[in-house]
């Protein structure tokens, strides 16, 4: 059967079903404003249904060895990459990363969620002894996951690969904005050989399906990644049955520019975070701080850089950039950028409306702001589309002040000497410092401090947090 018909479909117990009372959901093309794909909104029902297959597949995943699991990741590996250029149109058609993108580090990130839990798992001790107690790591049970649309196969990837690793069974709610990609994945793992009920895909949206699986009291963790006003929700209806959730956030970088940096060595690669995926990243170092002496040079570097970005077509190969998500990120990132031009920032590029190259379709000109203070609104609030603000520091503790100046605490980047950036990190309230560079390192644990979340994903960190301790005493060593 095709795709096109599974599109319509959940993936509950092995089989595509349909929804249970669903109803149909166009899913926009954010370059054409027309639809690309249409799936069925679920239902509690389905949510029900998701549960108990998951519930009867534990009684025997859990019971499942190591080399099991390292052969089933594996394989999930190889079916993953034959299906690679698939995932990577989707993604393109329902939320505009354009393909070259879409199939390099869209796709990458997936198959690095993957690899990274394959490496944790082959040398993980599932029992360790303390003392004369007996620590043991055991399956958490039934995982309900609900993802976004930024960066939807390495959501899922850290989500669903970790949970395999574990032992447990799992639900998997991607987003209703560019669900493609996780039926394609739903495929790949049916291709696999994952068995019946071991994974299960239920298509929909936050208040009806992501609710249910939060509430649901056949569900023993909820791991989420969204938006800190989301994940809020999520923990509230999770709170009554004192499930666990994990919880993968908003933020909102700052790029903290050592005083004495190479400016033309060390901004791109940092500054690059803002534009990649059309600054569609929870970990894009927006908040770019440089030492007042340098802000005339600073934006020189950066204005280049984003005047230098071309955005265009998400279905055709070449190195711009795609529109953003949808209408209603359109609309909130003008008024952003808006909102800055009159609060009284300059503006050094871009700005409000289409991008001269195009006459419809999401797209944001790729715009800097200099003169932004700490209490403006595009300072406080995450704008996710490819915005820059530029802010100025006495010395450097007013430039660490500055950095943790917010609500958020996902990640910091450091641009200048390792060395004197290494004096620097530890003062950063954030889960991840980069020196000199944006993105998550590999195997290490990806989260945040604050409003950013609970919880890790990622390697040895991402295993850990979907798995009970249970300590034993009493018995021989």
């Amino acid at each position: 059967m095709s795709s096109d018909q599974h599109f319509k479909q959940n993936f509950i117990g092995g089989q595509w079903v349909d929804s249970k009372g669903g109803k149909p959901h166009d899913v926009i093309n954010p370059a054409t404003e027309e639809p690309a794909s249409t799936i069925i909104l679920g239902t509690a029902a389905d949510v029900d249904d998701a549960v108990a297959a998951a519930k009867e597949a534990y009684k025997s995943w859990s019971q499942t060895s190591r080399e099991e699991r390292l052969e089933i990741l594996g394989r999930i590996v190889e079916e993953y990459k034959k299906r690679a250029g698939d995932l990577a149109k989707s993604m393109a058609a329902e939320m505009g990363a354009p393909v070259s993108f879409a199939a390099t580090a869209q796709v990458g990130a997936g198959i690095g969620g993957f690899l990274g839990t394959i490496e944790a798992l082959k040398n993980f001790s599932f029992s360790e002894q303390m003392g004369a107690n007996k620590v043991v790591y055991e399956p958490i049970g039934v995982v309900g996951m609900i993802t976004p649309w930024n960066w939807p196969l390495n959501q899922i990837a850290l989500k669903v690969a970790p949970s395999l690793a574990a032992g447990n069974t799992m639900i998997l709610k991607p987003s209703e904005e560019c669900p493609g990609n996780a039926t394609i994945f739903a495929e790949i793992l049916d291709a696999a050989g994952v068995p019946a009920g071991v994974f299960n895909l239920v298509q929909g949206d936050g208040p009806t399906v992501g609710n249910a699986i939060a509430a649901h009291p056949g569900i023993d963790m909820v791991s989420f990644t969204g938006s800190t006003r989301a994940g809020i929700l999520v923990a509230k209806a999770a709170a009554d049955t004192v499930k666990r959730v994990h919880q993968e956030l908003g933020g909102k970088s700052p790029n903290l520019v050592l005083p004495d940096a190479e400016l033309e060595k060390v901004l791109p690669p940092t500054v690059q975070g803002v534009l990649v995926n059309t600054g569609q990243s929870c970990i894009a170092p927006t908040r770019i701080l440089v030492q007042k002496d340098r802000k005339a040079e600073a934006v020189g570097v950066i204005k280049a850089m984003f005047d230098g970005t071309e955005v265009g077509d998400p279905m055709q190969e070449g190195a711009h950039i795609g529109p953003v998500v949808n209408k209603a990120q359109f609309d909130k990132i003008q008024g952003l950028i808006q909102s800055a031009i009159d609060e009284g920032a300059t503006l050094e590029t871009g700005g409000t409306g289409l991008p001269a190259n195009v006459n419809r379709g999401f797209f944001i000109k790729p715009t800097v702001f200099s003169g932004v203070t700490p209490n403006m609104r595009i300072a406080k609030e995450e704008v996710f589309g490819p915005v820059a603000t530029i802010m100025e520091y006495a010395d450097l503790d007013e430039a660490v002040a500055i950095a943790n100046d917010t609500e958020y605490g996902l990640s910091a980047v450091v641009s200048g000497d390792p060395a004197k950036a290494a004096q620097v990190a530890p003062k950063l309230r954030a889960g991840m410092v980069a020196v000199n560079n944006w993105g998550p390192a590999p195997g290490a644990p990806f989260g945040g401090y604050k409003a950013s979340g609970n919880g890790r994903e990622g390697g040895l960190f991402g295993l850990k947090d979907f798995m009970e301790v249970k300590a034993i005493s009493g018995v021989p060593a």
